[in-house]
C-alpha cells in the first residue's frame, strides 16, 4: 500500500499548503513525498480536475503530466479493467492513511517568508472573502496566532458556491482578479485598510486597495519591486521569472533593479526548478498566481500560494506606509503607465493546432500600430521553451497569441506604453494578424 497523509477531522487543504508539506517532509530525508490536490481552481464549481505535485512541491511540469494523463485515459479505455478498490473505511483501517494537523506548522512557518511582526505592530484593518474555498481554518489561524485585525467578510463553505456574485459572463466563478466575482468585497473596501481573496485552492491572489482591486499585473510589479529591496539574504544573482504575457512593466522593474529577467511560457512549472534550487527568488504569472523564497533564500512552496501574496500586501502597507496600489502608482509615475487587456476568441482544434506551431517568418508585417517590429518569438527567450504560440514585441508594446489550454478557443494579450489608443490599435492588428494564420486551417 501507498502511505497517504491526510488533514484531520477531514479538513480541506489549499494546494500552497500540499506544497509546502512536500517540501518539509522531504527535508527530513526517507521516502520522498508527493501530492494530489482535487478543486476546480477559480473555474466553475462543475470543472473540478485533479493536480499533481511531485516530490519538488510544484506542479507537475509536461513530461509527468503527460505520462499521468495517458495512464489515466488507459484506464478509462479499458473500462477500469483491473483497477482495485476499497471501501474507505477500509482504507483509514488500514494502517496507510495519517490523519495529521498541516495548518498549525504552515500558520507558524507563515514568519520565515513574510514579516508577520511588522502587520501585527502596524495594526492594519484587514479584510479578506475566503470565496468558499480550502483556506478559511488557515485565515482564522493566521488572524488567531499573529493576533491580527483581520475580519472573514463570508466564511460559507458551500460546493455549488452560490452565494458568489457572478462573473461578467454569467458563470459563477471563483475569480479574486474579477471585479464582478469580487464585487462583494468591492463593496466593502472602505471599512479596511487592505483586503484580499483567495480562489477555492488558494493558489491566487486578489487585492483590494480603498482604490479598488488591484490589476493582477500591477501587484506583481509591486511585489517584485518590494521584496528585492527588502529581502537581504538573497544573493545578487537570485533572478525574477515571469510569464511573456505578464506586463513588461515588470522588465522594467527588474532592470531597475539591477536583477536577471527569466521570461518562460505560460504555466506555472516553468518557475518550478527556480524556485526549488533558490535561483528565482520571485516567480509570477499575470493570472494572480505567485510565490518567493523565505527570507533566508530557501524554498517555501514551489506552486502558487494566495495566502503568502496577500500576507505580502499587508507587509509592504506595514513596513512603508503606502498601500501597492500607492506604490504602483509611483512606479507608474516613473516608469510609464502601461495600458493591458486580453482577448479571447472561439478556434477550432485545427485553428488551435495551426496557431500552436506558428513560425516567425509566417508573420509578414514589418510594423505593428506604427512601430517597427524588434522581435517575433515562438520560443521563450528564457528557456527556450516552445510558448505554444506566438509574441510579437517593439518598443513601444507587444501582442501574444496562444490557444486556450482548456476550451475551443485561442487568447491574445497586448499591451502597450503609449496609452489605450495605442493598444487598441495593437489589438486590431494582433487580431488581423492570427486570422490571416487561421485563415487556412
Amino acid at each position: 500500500g501507498v502511505d497517504v497523509i491526510v488533514q484531520e477531522n477531514n479538513g480541506f487543504t489549499p494546494t500552497p499548503a500540499v506544497s509546502n508539506a512536500i517540501l518539509v517532509h522531504n527535508k527530513k530525508g526517507g521516502p520522498l513525498a508527493d501530492g494530489i490536490v482535487i478543486t476546480p481552481s477559480h473555474n466553475p464549481p462543475e470543472d473540478g480536475g485533479i493536480k499533481y505535485n511531485p516530490p519538488n512541491g510544484g506542479p507537475a511540469d509536461t513530461n509527468v503530466t503527460k505520462v499521468v494523463e495517458d495512464r489515466a485515459n488507459a484506464l478509462l479505455a479499458g473500462g477500469l479493467q483491473g483497477v482495485k478498490r476499497i471501501s474507505l473505511d477500509a482504507a483509514m483501517a488500514s494502517g496507510h492513511v495519517k490523519a495529521v494537523d498541516l495548518v498549525q506548522p504552515f500558520v507558524e512557518g507563515l514568519a520565515d517568508i513574510v514579516d508577520m511582526a511588522a502587520i501585527q505592530k502596524a495594526g492594519l484593518t484587514l479584510g479578506l472573502d475566503p470565496l468558499g474555498g480550502s483556506g478559511i481554518e488557515y485565515w482564522k489561524r493566521i488572524a488567531e496566532h499573529y493576533k491580527l485585525n483581520l475580519t472573514l467578510v463570508n466564511d460559507q463553505v458551500d460546493q455549488t458556491f452560490r452565494f458568489m456574485h457572478l462573473d461578467k459572463d454569467g458563470a459563477i466563478r471563483m475569480d479574486c482578479s474579477s471585479e464582478c466575482a469580487m464585487a462583494g468585497l468591492l463593496a466593502l473596501r472602505d471599512k479596511f485598510d487592505l483586503a484580499f481573496a483567495n480562489d477555492p485552492d488558494y493558489d491566487r491572489h486578489g487585492i483590494v486597495t480603498p482604490a479598488g482591486l488591484m490589476n493582477p499585473n500591477h501587484y506583481l510589479a509591486v511585489a517584485i519591486n518590494y521584496l528585492f529591496q527588502h529581502r537581504p539574504l538573497w544573493g545578487k544573482d537570485v533572478a525574477v521569472g515571469k510569464t511573456l504575457v505578464s506586463s513588461a512593466m515588470i522588465d522594467r522593474v527588474v532592470n531597475d533593479l539591477g536583477r536577471k529577467l527569466v521570461e518562460v511560457p505560460v504555466g506555472f512549472k516553468w518557475f518550478v526548478d527556480g524556485l526549488f534550487d533558490g535561483s528565482f527568488g520571485f516567480g509570477g504569472e499575470e493570472s494572480a498566481g505567485a510565490s518567493f523564497l523565505r527570507f533566508d533564500g530557501t524554498p517555501w512552496s514551489t506552486d502558487k500560494d494566495g495566502i503568502i501574496m496577500c500576507l505580502l500586501a499587508a507587509e509592504i502597507t506595514a513596513v512603508t506606509g503606502k498601500n501597492p496600489q500607492e506604490h504602483y502608482n509611483e512606479l507608474a509615475a516613473r516608469f510609464g503607465a502601461p495600458s493591458y487587456n486580453r482577448l479571447q476568441a472561439a478556434a477550432t482544434s485545427a485553428q488551435k493546432a495551426a496557431l500552436s506551431k506558428l513560425s516567425p517568418e509566417m508573420v509578414s508585417a514589418s510594423t505593428l500600430a506604427g512601430d517597427p517590429i524588434t522581435a517575433r518569438l515562438t520560443a521563450a527567450p528564457g528557456n527556450g521553451a516552445s510558448i505554444g504560440g506566438l509574441k510579437v514585441m517593439t518598443d513601444n508594446g507587444w501582442f501574444a497569441a496562444r490557444p486556450s489550454g482548456t476550451e475551443d478557443a485561442y487568447k491574445i494579450y497586448c499591451e502597450s506604453f503609449l496609452g489605450e489608443e495605442h493598444r487598441k490599435q495593437i489589438e486590431k492588428e494582433a487580431v488581423e494578424i492570427v486570422s490571416e494564420v487561421l485563415k487556412n486551417a
